[in-house]
């Protein structure tokens, strides 16, 4: 049987930052899941790349189970798609920050679309307390950073102010799953 990737089956693709720009899934109440497509979920976590029977293994259902549950799983919008976990500092962006906004009230969405625009922007986050936006940067070094932070982020004329703090060291908690990215693209066989 020819691989077939499931990367190409019914999901988008991923653009940088792993968010994916699909439009909306369609407001259909969530089907539970059960304890098999929580353990496919970890497992394709974990290794993006491992392949249908593999995955069929290690939950302990047929090849065509795995495959059927795996293009629900991606049909019903609860995987959004496949990507690399990246070494930010192998590739060249070796400093780091959580930033958090305060932003004019009902600006949300103008925001979000701003943030979306800058380089190294990894993950957007609107959130209750103190703050309302909290943003994850990637850049080549600190003075990257601060062009990002005073020049960029602070000219946007809805944020009201910031707060960078700067991440001296993170830990990636999917990757004490398998070997990072050594399986196989994900395929039938």
């Amino acid at each position: 049987m020819p691989d077939e990737q499931m990367a190409g089956a019914g999901s988008a693709p991923v653009p940088p930052g792993g968010a994916s720009s699909s439009p909306p899934v369609p407001s259909v109440p969530p089907r539970p899941l059960d304890p098999i497509d929580r353990s496919i979920m970890r497992l394709l976590q974990a290794d993006g790349r491992a392949s249908i029977r593999s995955v069929a293994e290690q939950v302990h259902v047929s090849r065509a189970n795995a495959y059927a549950r795996i293009n629900r799983l991606i049909d019903d919008g609860v995987i959004r798609g496949f990507t690399a976990r990246v070494n930010h500092e192998r590739a060249g962006q070796g400093a780091s920050a959580y930033i958090t906004l305060k932003i004019v009230q009902n600006s949300w969405r103008t925001v979000r679309e701003k943030l979306r625009e800058l380089p190294g922007a990894a993950h957007i986050a609107l959130v209750s307390g103190d703050f309302d936006v909290l943003l994850l940067v990637h850049t080549p070094d600190n003075r990257t950073l601060r062009e990002l932070v005073l020049t960029r982020l602070q000219s946007i004329p809805e944020v009201l102010s910031t707060r960078t703090l700067l991440v001296f060291e993170e830990t990636d908690l999917l990757d004490s799953g398998p070997g990072p990215g050594v399986g196989p693209a994900l395929t039938e066989d």
